[in-house]
């Protein structure tokens, strides 16, 4: 593999000709194709597409046409996200035939900055897990250790980088989907705020919680690709008329970032001492400190699991098997087709997710359990606005402790229980960002996390490329 240690490095060596974009292309294949047996983390190796993307960035250089921003950024795709003419199962059954008739916003967007797609990543089944073992194409592995997962269900994206398989991966985070497999594979990874990256071309999972984000080996790469992603677009109309530069973190002073912990959280994790060890860098760097009682901090994982499968089976009423997906072969009626084909296209995760959402919906609990959902949630909106004004930053673990084994028996809510750390982002609609706290070769890692107020990025932009050269530098 060609070294080079970001995005800047690597499109300095392609101008100087050290290397061509094929040969990168080629090196990034090559070890693919050596490590896909084991971690299964592509369910799509766009070869052939990829090498063509790379020839024609090649001939770019040679002419000296302008680049593009994130010319000769290999990049993976979640497997939920449009690619043109590629398959898009949504690591489903019930789409396992399914090609893209067109491109997401998101693929376009990187399309145009010179990006190269290099393939579609495993994951959870139609992005419902935290481990990456519901896919219908079989676990991921954790390229630190693979006897672990990857995190889920963003597992495949986060494996890839991890893995040297890409740079940099698309992941979707709907829970803490992108942040999760961030920490569990020593990664960095970014759900901005709800709104910032358009879903259009995206295959709905929870439409109000839903954001598509970036994972990476360095913030540097991260925000670049993020600021590529980001923009209002008139095909979602729930995308925000704001622009995050890149640029704008450099005018941040870190000294005078306000900086608000949760202790008792610290204490949940199985190692408190790393997360304090991050802390004490951090008061050394002269950040103001607070200690924090968030508002009912059991509350946005309560909401989160009433409105999440409630949206869940509203998007997938529309995998029925009539119009694309899996067709059952028995046709005797109507009805026994449609449960047939729903019966055998869905996972256990998923059926389990669309009783528990169709029961919430239903007129006798609807008022019950999404009303007052929907109330609560706008409640610690509400809350959390009131926060921020006395704060820049939250800092609290990214998860309970590192990746767990894949033969490990996790129930249900045990599953549920890992986005613990990470669901309030999501909730509220605000910016996060999960980095990688030191650790040593035979040791698994963990993460940090750091949320802000809403459109804030270039704040998390600026805690994360501090803690970066102050620590993972070193």
């Amino acid at each position: 593999m060609h070294q080079y240690s970001n995005l800047q490095e690597l499109q300095a060596n392609l101008l100087m000709k050290k290397f061509s974009m094929e040969d990168v292309v080629l090196a990034y294949l090559d070890k693919i194709k050596t490590d896909q047996p084991t971690l299964n983390d592509f369910i799509t190796i766009m070869e052939e597409s990829a090498l063509e993307q790379a020839r024609l960035l090649d001939e770019k250089i040679a002419t000296g046409v302008k680049l593009g921003e994130l010319a000769g950024t290999v990049l993976a795709i979640k497997d939920n996200i449009l690619v043109k003419d590629q398959l898009c199962t949504a690591g489903s059954k019930i789409l396992e035939n399914y090609i893209a008739p067109y491109n997401a916003t998101v693929i376009e967007k990187l399309l145009a900055a010179d990006a190269i797609i290099i393939g579609k990543t495993n994951m959870d089944e139609l992005a419902c897990g935290s481990s990456n073992q519901t896919s219908y194409f079989g676990p991921v592995k954790n390229p630190v250790n693979t006897d672990c997962v990857p995190g889920g269900s963003s597992g495949g994206s986060a494996a890839a980088v991890a893995a040297e398989h890409c740079a940099v991966a698309l992941g979707s985070d709907t829970g803490g989907s992108i942040r999760q497999p961030a920490s569990f594979c020593g990664l960095w990874g970014l759900k901005g705020t709800y709104g910032a990256v358009s879903r259009y071309g995206v295959t709905a999972m929870a439409s109000s919680f839903d954001q598509i984000g970036p994972l990476a080996t360095n913030p540097d790469d991260l925000f670049r690709v993020f600021e590529v992603l980001q923009g209002q677009d008139n095909n979602d109309l729930t995308t925000l008329d704001y622009k995050f530069d890149f640029k704008n973190a450099e005018k941040i002073d870190i000294k005078k970032l306000r900086l608000g912990i949760v202790p008792e959280y610290f204490a949940k994790t199985d190692k408190p001492e790393l997360y304090q060890e991050l802390l004490e860098e951090l008061k050394a760097a002269g950040l103001e400190v607070k200690e924090l009682t968030l508002p009912e901090p059991d509350l946005a994982l309560a909401i989160y699991y009433i409105l999440q499968p409630a949206e869940l089976s509203t998007n997938l009423a529309r995998l029925d098997g009539i119009r694309y997906g899996y067709h059952s072969a028995a046709r005797e009626t109507l009805d026994a087709f449609y449960r047939n084909n729903r019966g055998a296209g869905f996972g256990p995760e998923i059926k389990r997710r669309l009783i528990l959402g169709t029961y919430v919906l239903s007129a006798e609990y609807y008022g019950a359990y999404y009303k007052k959902a929907q109330q609560a949630r706008e409640y610690l909106r509400a809350e959390y606005r009131k926060l921020f004004e006395n704060i820049d930053l939250i800092y609290i673990p990214t998860t309970l402790g590192p990746a767990f084994r894949l033969d490990e028996k996790m129930d249900p809510l045990q599953m549920y229980l890992e986005d613990i750390f990470t669901v309030s982002a999501n909730v509220l609609g605000i910016p996060a960002l999960s980095l990688p706290l030191p650790y040593a070769d035979g040791e698994l890692p963990r993460g940090a996390q750091f949320m802000a107020a809403w459109q804030r990025e270039d704040q998390l932009q600026a805690i994360g490329q501090f803690i970066y050269n102050k620590i993972h530098k070193k």
